[in-house]
Order: C-alpha cells, then structure tokens, then sequence
C-alpha cells in the first residue's frame, strides 16, 4: 500500500474505517484521481482586496490552495469550505489542487483579477485661513477611498500632497491669482476619482489697518514733504503692542499741509458705525491730526475731522467722529496729515490700528474690571462662577478697587472655569507674555490661562502657572512666545486649581494684560 502524504481530516477518516468494516483488506490505489477541479472566487465590492475561494471537485478528500501572490505557505480546505485572502489590485494565478486518500492528486490554475472601484461620493472643502490672505485650508471626504492628493495648482509640474481623510492641509500661495485646486481620491489601485475648485487669492487692503500682514501692500502716497512707510513700532507697551506701524516724517520745511494717503481696496463702509479710531504717537501733545476721507476717483469728494492729542512721547487713540457723513458717497483714499496748519520740522510720527468703531470703550487688553461703562460679561462652565467684586485684599501690588472673582464650587469639575471674549482678537505682534495677579487660598495650585478663537474653540493655546502663596495677591506670568497671532486669539479663559474637583473655595484675578 502506497504510504499516504495528505493531511487527512479525522471525520473522513473515521467514516471511512466505518464504511469498510466488513473489509479490512481495503485497497485505497483502486481510488482514482479527483477530477472537475475549480474554484468560486468572490470579491468584495469594498476596495478591500478581501476574496474568497470556494475550491470544487469530484473525488476530493481535500484541497490545497496557492493564492499565487506569493504566499509561500498553502492552505488546505476541506470540501464545501472557504477560504479568504486579501490581494492587492492586480492579476494572479491560483492554484487550485484536488487530493485523495491514496494520495492521487489533480491541479488547476485559474486566473484571478482584483480590480478595485474609483472612489464615489467625492467631496472637497477648501477654506480660507482667518488672518492671511493667501493661504487655503483644504479638506475631502469621500467614499472607498484609501488616501487624497491635492494639487494646488501654482507649480509647474507640481507633486501632489498627500492626505488622509479627517487632515487638514493648510497651503500659502505665493502671490494673488485665480488658482485651480484638484483634488484626487485615490481607491488603492489604478481607479481614482477627483474633483476641481477655482479659489481667487486676493489680498485686499481694507479696515482694520494694523500694517503687521507680511504680504499686504502698505502703499502710502506722500505730498507737501511728507513721507510715510511701515516701520518697527518705536514704543511697544501696553498702549500699543503691535509690532509694525505706520511712521510719517514731515521734513524741515514742508508745507503745513503736507501729509500721505493709503487707498483700500474698496470703500469704507459707514452703515452701521460711524467714527473711526487711530492709535498715534507724537514727540508733542496738543497738535491737530487731521484724517480726511476721499473719493478714490474724485478727491473733491471728501470730508475731513481734526483731532487734538493729549500726550507726548506715548501712545494714544484719538476717534475721529464722521456721524452725518454722506452715505451716498464712496470714500476710499484715507489721508493723515500730523501738526496740520504748521510747517515740517523733521519730526518723526507714528499711527497704527485704523478701524471703525461706535465710540464706545471697547473691551480688550489689559483687563482691570474698573470700567463703569464695560460689560464683564463671564461664561461659566463645570460649576465654577465668576463674577466682579470689590477687591477683597487691597494691599501689596494691588490696590485695585474692582477684581474679578472665581468660586469653584463643591463637587466642580477639575475643568470648571469662566472666560471672558474681547471685543477684537489679542494682538501678539509686539508682545508675546501675560501677566495676570491672582489671590488664592492655597499656594501649589495650577492657574490655566487658554486663549480661543471666537469662531471656533478648537483654536486655542493655553499654559500653566503655579501659585506660590496664600491669601495674598501674587502676579503669574504666562510666556506664549511662538504663538501664531494669525490664529485670532479672542476668549479668554481662566481655570483656578485645575486638576482638582472644586472645595467651595473662592479664588481673585486681576490686571490681565501683555508684556515682555
């Protein structure tokens, strides 16, 4: 009898012992070899490259299979068994061999093609980014997809960027133009599926001016021996923390009314606010800054205010009221003249943060809660309320009248805090730390500060400080340097003992403002 060299399953085994009982003298070389050897391949219709072969034959006490992708191990199925394996896209040729007892073997190769489907329900998100005008966020979804690439459509030749779904890919245009942006979805294979979008970069000059964009065009026109351009800001401190402003030198001799002029890209629009506000720096108090509007067609359109400052050597904001300007006309040249009325004598000036306002005080850095007219309005969160109070402890470094107050109440979430949003984004051009005073009854406990943007509160930054003493007004120092001032930093959010669940303890914060 031929030695038997297959894997041999014990139920066969079994049921044939048990089928030849009444003869023990079995001759298994009368078995022939098996024949009608096939297999059912299925695909899954998923990009998966998953497969599953169902082996076929007559005669078989068992098959091997070769999956033919290089797979140096078989596998062996039993009859009207499956097995599965994942390909990638391409062609193959599986093997498919039938065997029996004795040992007889029949082998068939089939071919197998693994096709994957294009990528269906493709869509992509491109988005501006907040505080720079040529840049793009782009995002994509879609359906039976392994991976994205975007082509941004300013390079010639370009190579696509690589992405996955639930990535954000930022891209910084070099220049203003109308750029075609494709995005391709692509299956794992050679299906592939995209979609293309127009996106116009364009970096308009408008209000508010802050002269800190890198790629704007600060454009002055100067007349009568004036002359503007964008420099370092000479004095950065509380008043003014702006890294870059606007400087106008009037020359020994220029004429008194020798000034420069900036066109926006299109007009200012008065329909709901009326004044304009300008931060200036002057070498001398009581001079007249004149702002005048003009038509950028026609200058004899125009309307002008005339504003005394009241400090020297230090940063001021002067609003000039424009109430009962005509509407009907278009104003979009805004001209600045320093000491008007009197002639150069080579003094430097300097403005900055050109923006339309109501007048009313606004709500921004620092933060000392001793405004009658500002609205300290808190949102509390996780069972911590925060509120403004007399100062409970008027001693040492503050004698504040007013502070902000902070109880934590029983059972708060480690998390619980308030925060407060400013009436315009934190600008960290100039400054990059703040300072915050803060009384606690404990010293050793964690004071978070986290900045947010308005919009969305999943751009945020945030650190820690550690108190010190207690029951005493100490001043924590938060270094953000490197923060991305792009970001549009509005809320500002203050956690007292963090980490901790709240006791009923009452915590105070004061004085919040920029420094270096």
């Amino acid at each position: 009898m031929k030695k038997i060299k297959i894997i041999l399953s014990l139920f066969i085994l079994t049921s044939f012992i048990g089928c030849s009982s009444d003869d023990e003298n079995v001759n298994l070389d009368n078995l022939v070899a098996p024949s009608n050897i096939s297999a059912l391949m299925t695909i899954e219709q998923d990009n998966s490259g998953k497969v599953t072969i169902t082996p076929r034959g007559e005669g078989v006490t068992q098959f091997e299979v070769n999956f033919g992708d290089g797979t140096t191990q078989n596998a062996f199925v039993n009859p009207g068994e499956s097995i599965q394996n994942v390909y990638d896209e391409g062609t193959y040729q599986v093997k498919i061999i039938g065997m029996t007892l004795n040992g007889k073997k029949t082998e068939v190769t089939q071919p197998l093609t693994v096709s994957f489907l294009a990528p269906t329900n493709l869509a992509a998100t491109i988005a501006p980014v907040s505080g720079n005008n040529l840049s793009i966020t782009v995002q994509a979804t879609a359906t039976l997809e392994t991976y994205f690439q975007v082509y941004f459509g300013d390079v010639t030749n370009e190579v696509p960027t690589d992405f996955m779904e639930g990535e954000t890919i930022t891209h910084i245009y070099p220049s203003v133009g109308t750029y075609t942006v494709t995005v391709v979805a692509l299956s794992g294979g050679v299906a592939t599926s995209q979609t293309t979008q127009t996106v116009t970069i364009s970096d308009p000059v408008l209000l508010p001016l802050d002269f800190e964009s890198p790629t704007l065009n600060y454009s002055f026109v100067n007349f009568g021996g004036a002359f503007t351009s964008v420099e370092n800001n000479p004095s950065i401190g509380s008043a003014n923390g702006s890294s870059r402003v606007a400087k106008l030198t009037k020359g020994n001799g220029s004429e008194t009314w020798a000034g420069s002029f900036i066109e926006l890209s299109s007009p200012i629009d008065f329909s709901t606010l009326k004044k304009i506000k300008m931060k200036v720096w002057s070498p001398q108090s009581g001079i007249v800054v004149k702002m005048k509007l003009e038509n950028a067609a026609n200058s004899n359109i125009n309307t002008e205010v005339d504003v005394t400052n009241t400090i020297s050597n230090g940063w001021e904001e002067l609003t000039f009221d424009f109430t009962g300007i005509n509407g009907s006309n278009n104003y979009q040249k805004i001209v600045v003249f320093f000491n008007f009325g009197n002639s150069g004598t080579g003094l430097s000036y300097y403005f900055d943060d050109i923006q339309l306002t109501s007048g009313a005080p606004t709500l921004s850095l620092p933060l000392n809660f001793e405004s009658s007219t500002l609205t300290y309005a808190f949102t509390n969160f996780g069972d911590a309320t925060a509120t403004v109070v007399n100062n409970p402890n008027v001693s040492g470094i503050n004698t504040s009248s007013k502070v902000g107050k902070m109880v934590k109440a029983n059972g708060a979430q480690t998390w619980g805090g308030s925060f407060i949003l400013l009436d315009s984004p934190i600008n960290f051009s100039g400054m990059q730390k703040i300072k915050m005073k803060v009384w606690s009854p404990q010293a050793g406990i964690i004071v978070k500060l986290k900045l947010e943007n308005a919009a969305n509160s999943n751009v945020n930054t945030e650190l820690d400080a550690t108190t010190t003493v207690a029951n005493s007004w100490e001043e924590l120092t938060y270094d953000f340097t490197g923060i991305t001032n792009s970001n549009n930093y509005q809320r500002v959010v203050v956690f007292f003992n963090f980490g901790v669940v709240g006791n009923g303890s009452t915590y105070y914060f004061d004085d919040i403002r920029q420094t270096n």
